[in-house]
């Protein structure tokens, strides 16, 4: 088995997306990634490396700096080779994200200790249970732009993901594809969520955030609804979602909903 790297987004496509299809569930983050990848997204350095066997695809990885790199659901014997190709390219890597077999067995490989890490676990939707709570789900706009930014860089804060990218163009362009949701009580922004638009029949949720001094009234309960409604709506067959597994009020909130686990993932940081 080979790794073959390059910075073309469609020549990674044209060779590795068939692959990262034949798994839309465990390969979701990897397949957004790459749809933002040919969208203009992530475009500052990106490297995409797809693993060969016999002029087959078995595998694929998605760096897009700062944010960490994306591990599919790759052969665990091809990591080793995998970390000594990004040796060779003397690319840093500052974390590992992806499946918790696949990420453990590149840190063990990687020549840069483990510093901490984000234990998180993949959720898909069963049969969506109802949710009754005041208020109700708003389309973010244009206008919405600049607070939609301050509520994801507080996301970002309080979840200790480690990246120094402006979420701005990311926000904006979630935005026009109308992935974003607020909750509304009354005329106040209570609750704000995401859903990725379907990709392969698979939806994804995320980030969702209620700011701390609006918790425990089942805003982000009713949000989660509406874009896992929304996501329904547009045709998605799986809706997913990611859990922090420290946070055990998101993990029975969306259980309550109707998620139910699929696997453990993990986000490992470096020194």
């Amino acid at each position: 088995m080979n790794w073959i790297f390059t910075a073309d987004a469609e020549e990674f496509a044209a060779a590795a997306e068939s692959w990262l299809l034949r798994d839309p569930v465990r390969n979701t983050v990897p397949l957004t990634v790459l749809r933002g990848l040919r969208s203009g997204q992530f475009a500052e350095d990106p490297l995409l490396g797809r693993l060969t066997d016999d002029d087959s695809v078995a595998g694929a990885m998605i760096h897009t700096p700062p944010y960490p790199l994306l591990l599919g659901v790759v052969p665990l014997e091809s990591l080793p080779s995998l970390a000594a190709g990004l040796i060779e390219l003397d690319r840093s890597i500052a974390a590992a994200g992806g499946p918790l077999a696949q990420v453990e067995a590149f840190a063990r490989e990687w020549w840069r200790p483990e510093t901490g890490r984000r234990s998180e676990r993949l959720y898909r939707l069963g049969s969506l249970a109802p949710c009754a709570v005041p208020g109700k789900p708003r389309t973010a706009v244009a206008a919405d732009l600049p607070e939609a930014v301050r509520w994801f860089v507080a996301f970002q804060e309080e979840a200790d993901v480690d990246v120094e990218a402006d979420p701005t163009p990311v926000v904006s362009a979630r935005i026009n594809r109308e992935e974003l949701i607020w909750w509304e009580d009354g005329d106040r922004l209570v609750a704000l969520a995401g859903v990725s638009s379907p990709i392969a029949g698979m939806s994804r949720i995320g980030p969702v955030y209620t700011p701390p001094e609006l918790r425990r009234r089942g805003y982000g309960s009713a949000v989660t609804h509406a874009v896992t409604a929304k996501a329904l709506e547009d045709g998605a067959e799986e809706v997913l979602l990611f859990t922090d597994l420290d946070n055990a009020t998101s993990n029975s909130i969306y259980q309550n909903l109707g998620y139910r686990p699929v696997e453990d993932y993990a986000s490992i940081r470096f020194d």
